[in-house]
């Protein structure tokens, strides 16, 4: 069995989805953050809700920003938050 994946969600995506964090084992055919989304939105209507529209969130893969192409392997850690601006 392969290691799991830590996903982490920030600000209002973790107040959709319930949680801070969760480890899930990564299922076979998943390999890039889209696949990913595509996954934890197929679990229930919370991760659906998070990540309805996803022009709205962004991503980091093992803490360094990355797109929705990006690949995810097992052991990996995966941070969804909101857009950040400054000013």
């Amino acid at each position: 069995m392969s290691e799991p994946i830590r996903v982490l969600y920030f600000a209002w995506l973790r107040e959709r989805v319930g949680v801070a964090q969760e480890e899930i084992a990564l299922p076979e055919g998943v390999a890039t953050v889209t696949a990913l989304i595509d996954h934890l939105s197929a679990r229930d209507g919370r991760h659906a809700a998070a990540f309805r529209d996803r022009r709205t969130v962004r991503c980091a893969v093992n803490q360094e920003f990355a797109d929705l192409s990006s690949a995810v392997r097992p052991g990996d850690e995966v941070g969804f938050f909101p857009p950040v601006t400054g000013g």
